[in-house]
């Protein structure tokens, strides 16, 4: 059930998001009066479609990972006399470039809506106030102390945690990072400088501040049982809900340090609580239908005291301000982590395919709305900037080919662009199999 609600969140968000991005063709085609053959969502046999007054076919395709706009263009067929002043090859460079930028553009836009949709309607959110510190940790070093906020990074504001992960996140490769606090409550500022030289994080086990040694103010988990899943290895072991769960001394036992235990896959031995008795019970843990080891309980998580808690929400015109900022952030950060990725500075075993995105989709959707919109804002930008990339089977590649139309005065020879063609298909094909493979690697 959960694979299945994360492909159809992913099937949705990738569905709107190549709409969105397709109409910003369309859309400009049509301002510069080229004929539109068909808007296609998704590749492969069609299996709707519709034709409007201009002659357009509107169409949704087989398999639903991308879509295109297909134009009158006489590099690609014989175009009728009378239909000459309508083909993208007849065209402006300037035209021809406005209708190759639209899309990437119409990414942007649409990320910039969402946030907007997201402030006006109000984002739950956890305010950066730091709970502990790890002992010996860069930010130990650096005399960060608990129960302060962190009010910015590297200048920069923060609101929340996300965006403190997202920032930090740049840093990778930087020799240090200022990190502006103030005791919570107060209004004090302190600056402490952490030293990055030998900082490194896995994003997929850890957010960048947890690395740093913050750990941030959240819900308490307590070790008392709130359920107990009929015919888990936990009902077999005869845990019941109420039961406090114990190490062997007796002290509590950390839900982290739980998770641990399971995750070894063999059985281990606990203390239970229960009426004022110590029980001794095994659990075995079982793989579970997503191939993760499973015991089927979950402990009492203690709501966070709502002097922590916030909701990001603004007017009309402030949230789209904000809009705009969030928007530009997340493309400043995906651009740096992008040159990360070439320096070597990050490793190519953190570039995600489809499987990351689809997962990410289905746990977004879980949550709710406002998270979700929150994450096809995030793969809206993406795609914005990837199709800027210069590889000639995207928009960069296209308008690469334009500037060198532009300056040799007259188009690149049609074998030049079929070699290069090929070349960035192959590149791309080799980037999406690697992340792919990173994505099984992560199952």
């Amino acid at each position: 059930m959960s694979f299945l609600w994360s492909l159809g969140s992913f099937i949705i968000a990738i569905a709107v998001l190549v709409s969105v991005h397709e109409y910003g063709h369309f859309w400009a085609a049509r301002k510069c009066g080229i004929k539109v053959h068909r808007f296609s969502i998704g590749f492969g046999k069609v299996i709707w479609k519709r034709i409007d007054k201009h002659g357009t076919e509107f169409a949704v395709s087989m398999i639903p990972l991308g879509g295109y706009v297909k134009m009158l263009d006489g590099r690609n067929e014989a175009v009728p006399v009378e239909q000459k002043s309508q083909a993208f090859d007849s065209k402006s460079l300037l035209q021809r470039a406005f209708v190759i930028i639209a899309g990437p553009l119409a990414n942007f836009i649409f990320a910039i809506f969402a946030y907007w949709v997201i402030y006006l309607y109000g984002m739950p959110s956890v305010k950066p106030v730091i709970e502990s510190i790890t002992p010996s940790s860069i930010a130990a070093q650096a005399h960060i102390e608990p129960n302060t906020q962190i009010l910015a990074v590297d200048g920069e504001e923060t609101q929340d945690w996300e965006t403190i992960n997202m920032l930090l996140a740049t840093k990778m490769g930087e020799p240090n990072v200022e990190i502006t606090l103030s005791p919570f409550g107060s209004n004090v500022e302190q600056q402490r400088t952490l030293n990055l030289t030998n900082w490194t994080f896995d994003p997929e086990k850890e957010s960048a501040f947890e690395a740093l040694g913050i750990m941030p103010m959240r819900p308490k988990v307590e070790m008392v049982l709130s359920k107990v899943v009929q015919g888990s290895p936990a009902e077999k072991a005869g845990l019941q809900i109420g039961d406090k769960i114990l190490k062997e001394n007796l002290t509590a036992l950390p839900w982290q340090d739980f998770i641990k235990q399971v995750e070894q896959g063999e059985s281990f031995s606990i203390k239970v609580e229960r009426n004022g008795e110590t029980l001794d019970k095994i659990i075995t843990p079982v793989r579970n239908q997503s191939g993760k080891w499973f015991v089927g309980l979950s402990p009492t998580f203690v709501k966070l005291s709502d002097e922590y808690r916030t909701e990001l929400k603004y007017d009309i015109l402030e949230s789209l301000q904000k809009g705009i900022e969030k928007t530009g952030q997340l493309s400043v950060l995906t651009l740096k982590v992008l040159g990360k990725l070439i320096t070597g500075d990050l490793s190519l075993n953190n570039l995600s395919g489809p499987i990351s995105i689809a997962k990410g989709a289905g746990a977004s959707a879980n949550i709710g709305l406002v998270y979700f919109l929150s994450f096809m804002a995030l793969i809206s930008v993406n795609l914005g900037i990837m199709n800027l990339f210069p590889l000639p089977v995207l928009d960069g590649g296209h308008l690469v080919f334009l500037a060198m139309e532009a300056v040799k005065g007259k188009p690149v020879s049609e074998r030049v662009q079929s070699i290069c063609y090929r070349i960035g298909a192959a590149l791309l094909l080799s980037l999406t199999v690697f992340a792919l493979f990173n994505d099984f690697l992560r199952l």
